[in-house]
């Protein structure tokens, strides 16, 4: 493949893909409008800049999945990783850098690379043409691309404001307090799991709700409005005690089958998050809680007194198309396919994930022909959830999390295997299958 291609954007996956691309010969034109024009978070000019935490998270690849999803990374000779590694500070278990340090390693080596060019402007959607375009402009997209992108894929297929609630895995409730129930007995009953509150556990509950530590909005989030449609949990029980009760949490429509089939005073709701049914969003409940608040406040709900959550709520600015809508399985645009996003604005979340889609998206453009990374691998599992697994209508950002993986089959296991024995699991299979996408490219 002698072409240039085009990639709008200079963060992680713009910097990955654009690796992923010179390394094989490709050239690249990479566009970034900073600093001709910067966002409100970004400080610097350099490619790969983080704007908030300096860590990507856990290094264990033997019982995290992001540490899988590092180690997976490194096999397929990622930038991100190569200066991730090279510019590491002390942080315990995890894998943390020098900020500065470690953007400046991802500029240099592409800004010296003999295939690589770069121009600083504004982008919006550049026309058909010659040239495979790679757009990644992160979750603080311009006005100008956005519009373009939104006017591309239909107006309700990308979203600007992220309204995220707790999802919790499915193994982790408990089912002697739940039960699976629509209201007025609608659909074929599968459709949601409930959970019931007493008159006393709701009040508990709502108290909790209250007095919660809350997160701040940082100071170019605080102009983002609410919109009632999507509320943070606890601004609603702001209202009145009983505000809850007309909304996400009202009991109507439902009975109890561990209480003789009566109304239960409260319920939450939860809503399959993936086809496979491994992961439950707690619906209407995206809060402004700190994650260690969010930890103790929900479990306080009977059924979720033990779950483990796969993703933590929250409330913050954010432009990302809804993948299972617009995007093929190999990230490109179904209305434009010489166009593929990577990154953020495909609907994952995280610094690491970020950069992992934009690995992917450079390699299925260098290589048109290269499968798609198994299912039970951490880049597969990802690809699969942003492009063709997750459900579109209920479609957020996710982090990388084994409920995203396949289900393991533990048919020849004489016990239930569970804890980190199941963790271990999933990252052996995986890296058993990895070895094998690997070496059609290596």
């Amino acid at each position: 493949m002698n072409q240039k291609v085009i990639i709008i954007g200079a963060g992680l996956a713009g910097s990955e893909a654009a690796w992923q691309l010179l390394k094989r010969g490709v050239g690249v034109h990479m566009i970034e409008m900073r600093p001709q024009k910067s966002t409100p978070a970004h400080t610097t000019n350099l490619f790969g800049e983080l704007v908030c935490s300096n860590s990507l998270r856990s290094d264990d690849a033997e019982i995290n999945a992001v540490g899988l999803l590092h180690e997976e990374m490194r096999r397929c000779d990622s930038l991100i990783m190569r200066c991730a590694d090279a510019t590491k500070v002390p942080a315990g278990g995890a894998l943390a850098v020098n900020r500065t340090a470690f953007s400046q390693m991802i500029t240099d080596t592409l800004r010296n690379h003999p295939l690589f060019s770069f121009e600083v402007k504004e982008s919006g959607l550049p026309e058909a043409g010659a040239h495979p375009i790679i757009i990644a402009t992160g979750p603080l997209t311009s006005d100008k691309m956005a519009n373009d992108l939104q006017n591309l894929t239909q107006q309700d297929s990308l979203h600007f404001f992220d309204a995220i609630a707790p999802i919790v895995y499915t193994e982790s409730i408990d089912m002697s307090k739940a039960w699976y129930q629509s209201r007025y007995d609608k659909g074929d009953g599968t459709d949601y799991l409930n959970c019931a509150l007493s008159k006393e556990e709701y009040n508990a509950f709502i108290d909790a709700l209250l007095s919660g530590e809350k997160v701040s909005f940082k100071e170019w989030e605080k102009n983002t409005p609410y919109f009632e449609g999507c509320l943070p949990v606890e601004v609603m029980a702001e209202r009145g005690r009983q505000t809850l009760l007309f909304g996400p949490m009202k009991p109507v429509g439902l009975s109890n089958p561990h209480e003789d089939g009566r109304r239960p005073f409260a319920v939450v709701q939860l809503r399959k998050e993936n086809k496979q049914g491994t992961l439950m969003n707690l619906v209407g409940f995206q809060t402004k809680l700190t994650y260690g608040a969010q930890k103790e406040v929900f479990k306080l709900i009977p059924a979720l007194h033990n779950a483990e959550f796969a993703r933590f709520g929250g409330i913050h600015r954010n432009t990302f198309v809804c993948g299972p809508k617009v995007l093929d399985e190999k990230l490109a645009l179904k209305k434009r396919p010489d166009i593929r996003l990577a990154g953020q604005l495909t609907g994952c979340e995280g610094y690491i994930e970020s950069a992992s889609v934009g690995l992917l998206a450079g390699l299925f453009t260098a290589l048109p022909n290269l499968p798609i990374p198994p299912a039970n691998t951490a880049l597969g599992a990802m690809l699969r959830h942003i492009t063709v697994e997750a459900e579109a209508e209920t479609f957020q950002p996710m982090n990388i999390n084994f409920g995203l993986f396949p289900q393991l089959d533990l048919s020849a296991y004489p016990k239930k295997v569970k804890g980190q024995d199941r963790k271990r699991l999933y990252t052996a299979t995986a890296r058993e299958s990895l070895t094998e996408w690997v070496n059609l490219f290596a």
